[in-house]
């Protein structure tokens, strides 16, 4: 099997974790860091055994070693740092949201297509095999047909407007940042609704602190979902079908347990995991890559465009720029 060298833009908190779970996954190799400071770089690479350190992206991508980069940027470079991966011939693994509007979606996949290299948005959830198993029994019709769906991420934050999570500039806010994985459970298990309403609350900087939306599908079947920096929530994705209730429960968007729900009895399956959950996502890029595949069958480039045209919408009905 062949080893992939991995290089990692961006060096926060999501990228020690893909790090940290990296090891986890055969045949790949960290090979490459970077970072706008070397020093941070050359600490990353210490920690998690890289073989170089960078100070610059530009430099990661002229690594002739480096096989895919991990782009793990602030939201609002996510299109400027896969471009340059792209063009430079690597394959590109880019945190979610993969842009800050469809028109950049639209942008990098075209730039993907032309330089027939993988791209693929790192929307983990959907690859953990909880998330799977709920999806499964959902489309089995398990318990029939999905009635109505809840779902919500809500945590309290230190309130600091230098940080990338509040900053207006770099997609922070609520909507981008967590809204998101609502948003996601709802597409992934319902499709796209036929009517969107959404409202929301703001900081002084005219970020979003809070989204509440509802999405109208066929049948009045409704996805109730809300997300917000101002209060913890339950933080669950919950199906409420004709016979019974999938619930993935808390932190449903990360590693857990799913729920089902009858009137004979109740049982909550464990996954075992063992990981952060990253390495899910990322042996599936693997995989592609080794099949010299340049988009996922899972996180289709349709599935990428009909997110964003979502988070779109929402923000237009919220009246949200950035």
């Amino acid at each position: 099997m062949k080893t992939i060298n991995w290089g990692i833009i961006g060096l926060g908190k999501i990228a020690h974790k893909f790090a940290t779970d990296l090891k986890s996954v055969e045949a790949v190799k960290l090979q490459a860091v970077a970072s706008r400071s070397a020093e941070k770089a050359a600490a990353f690479a210490k920690e998690f055994g890289a073989e170089k350190a960078y100070g610059s992206y530009e430099a990661l991508v002229a690594d002739t070693a480096v096989d895919a980069i991990y782009i793990a940027t602030p939201h609002s470079f996510h299109k400027e740092h896969a471009l340059l991966g792209l063009q430079n011939g690597k394959a590109v693994l880019c945190e979610k949201p993969l842009a800050m509007n469809l028109k950049d979606v639209e942008t990098m996949i075209a730039v993907a297509k032309a330089n027939n290299t993988l791209l693929m948005e790192a929307l983990w959830t959907y690859f953990l095999p909880h998330y799977q198993y709920a999806l499964k029994e959902l489309s089995n019709e398990t318990f029939g047909k999905i009635i109505k769906m809840e779902a919500d991420f809500g945590f309290k934050p230190q309130i600091d407007m230098d940080s990338r999570v509040f900053k207006k500039s770099v997609g922070g806010g609520s909507l981008l940042d967590i809204g998101i994985y609502p948003i996601f459970a709802a597409l992934s298990a319902l499709g796209m609704p036929k009517d969107i309403s959404a409202e929301a609350t703001f900081f002084e900087n005219g970020a979003d602190s809070s989204t509440q939306m509802v999405f109208q599908y066929e049948n009045d079947v409704e996805a109730h979902l809300r997300c917000s920096l101002l209060e913890e929530t339950k933080t669950e994705a919950i199906f409420y079908c004709e016979k019974g209730i999938i619930k993935i429960n808390s932190r449903f968007q990360e590693p857990t347990t799913v729920t089902l729900i009858s009137e004979e009895k109740e049982e909550t399956i464990d996954f075992g995991y063992t990981t952060n959950g990253y390495n899910f996502e990322t042996h599936h890029f693997n995989t592609l890559l080794r099949q010299h595949k340049t988009e996922s069958d899972v996180m289709s480039f349709d599935f990428s465009k009909k997110l964003m045209r979502l988070l779109d919408a929402v923000r237009s009905q919220i009246g949200l720029s950035y």
